[in-house]
């Protein structure tokens, strides 16, 4: 039976040029192949938040900005190691989205941050993430010492929302 192919949107650390993108390149995580660039049809905040200086996209629609990022066709390996990456469930939801590139829409998927702290939605946006922007807040890789626990971004417990 021939795998899966899923288009994904990627607009932060997955990007070429980006601390991530090791990760699209190896061939051993499954098949990534670039599509195209493209923008979402909708607008979402991308803020930067946590200790790590993740760049996260709040599942907002109609808040923030258009987002600039880049397609890419994924083979199901390829998706469940992205899945890892961004913890999918624990922190990062994969959701549909239409992104546009040439003038036509394109279905793909995308994480978004879950059960985030509504103080989030107070940072400034961005549209077009890159690491060494005027931000001033370049990426720390992930690791257990430094971006373990996302507390700062996360409501811990759903009653908190309430």
């Amino acid at each position: 039976m021939p795998a899966m192919t899923h288009n994904v949107f990627v607009f932060g650390t997955l990007k070429r040029g980006q601390p991530n993108f090791y990760l699209l390149e190896d061939a051993s995580n499954g098949l990534a192949v670039h599509l195209a660039d493209g923008i979402t049809e909708e607008k979402f905040p991308v803020v930067i938040a946590s200790r790590c200086n993740i760049p996260f996209m709040l599942p907002v629609a109609g808040k923030g900005k258009n987002v600039v990022g880049e397609i890419y066709k994924v083979d199901d390996s390829m998706l469940n190691r992205l899945d890892i990456l961004e913890r999918k469930a624990e922190i990062l939801d994969r959701r549909e989205i239409n992104v546009v590139s040439n003038g036509r829409a394109i279905t793909c998927w995308c994480y978004h941050l879950v059960n985030h702290k509504k103080e989030l939605q107070e940072l400034p946006t961005i549209d077009n993430y890159d690491t060494n922007g005027s931000h001033g807040l370049p990426y720390i890789p992930n690791s257990l010492e430094t971006c373990d626990n996302f507390s700062d971004v996360q409501i811990q417990n759903k009653q908190d929302d309430k």
